[in-house]
């Protein structure tokens, strides 16, 4: 999943967004609301973590544009973080269009299982993806073939599952990079190609994911 991270404690973006690459999540990161506005206008999140208290507005008004400015891509999901612990602030978050809400202090693992389950709404597969012989568990954060086991990196496993997300579809470069990779990523570099080597070659033979020439890859298989 692509996350949008809007926090301006740069200590704690710092430290959240490392936490949440380590988890294979691809992460943006804005300060304030002016700059995720300029993320919002070019990328559609899976989800986006809003902090309310932001230098140049309030993140809770930026959550109501979301539903009414068409120039804003809506974030599939919605979760706010906070210091504000009232019930009626809670209240306000949910009515405003969030779709969870998270009160600061918080435990980084509380964080990942709300993403992770924002992330699962709507989706019949819950926290384990198969396909074909693949068998993904987003929970543990393991993968396997048949009964061998998959070890990956964080940026393979996201890749993998996107592709899991996606049986049977041809996906390009720029799909891929568009949803693995966050904004820091260039578009010119071989970044994908290697990764995508890297990838098939952990998942053996016969091959499952295929060049299909001047379009892109795909993976072979059914849910």
């Amino acid at each position: 999943m692509r996350i949008l991270l809007i926090e301006d404690d740069p200590d704690l973006a710092d430290v959240l967004a490392l936490g949440l690459r380590n988890e294979s999540y691809a992460v943006d990161l804005a300060t304030t609301c002016a700059h995720a506005e300029e993320l919002l206008r070019l990328t559609t999140y899976d989800v986006a973590c809003f902090d309310l208290g932001l230098p140049d507005g309030d993140g809770l008004e930026l959550v109501r544009r979301l539903a009414r400015d068409p120039e804003l891509r809506r974030p599939r999901r919605s979760l706010v973080l906070t210091a504000r612990d009232a019930v009626a602030d809670r209240v306000a978050g949910l009515d405003a269009g969030a779709d969870d809400y998270l009160v600061k202090p918080f435990h980084f693992a509380e964080l990942v299982a709300r993403v992770r389950a924002l992330g699962r709404r709507g989706e019949s597969h819950g926290s384990t993806l198969h396909v074909g012989e693949l068998t993904l568990d987003l929970a543990a954060h393991t993968a396997r073939r048949a009964d061998t086991e998959l070890v990956l990196t964080a940026r393979e496993f996201s890749l993998l599952r996107y592709f899991m997300h996606h049986p049977g579809e041809v996906l390009s470069a720029e799909d891929l990079l568009e949803h693995v990779w966050d904004a820091h990523a260039n578009p010119f570099t071989t970044s994908v190609r290697v990764i995508l080597s890297r990838l098939r070659r952990k998942l053996g033979e016969p091959p499952l994911i295929v060049t299909i020439t001047n379009v892109g890859y795909q993976l072979k298989g059914r849910p």
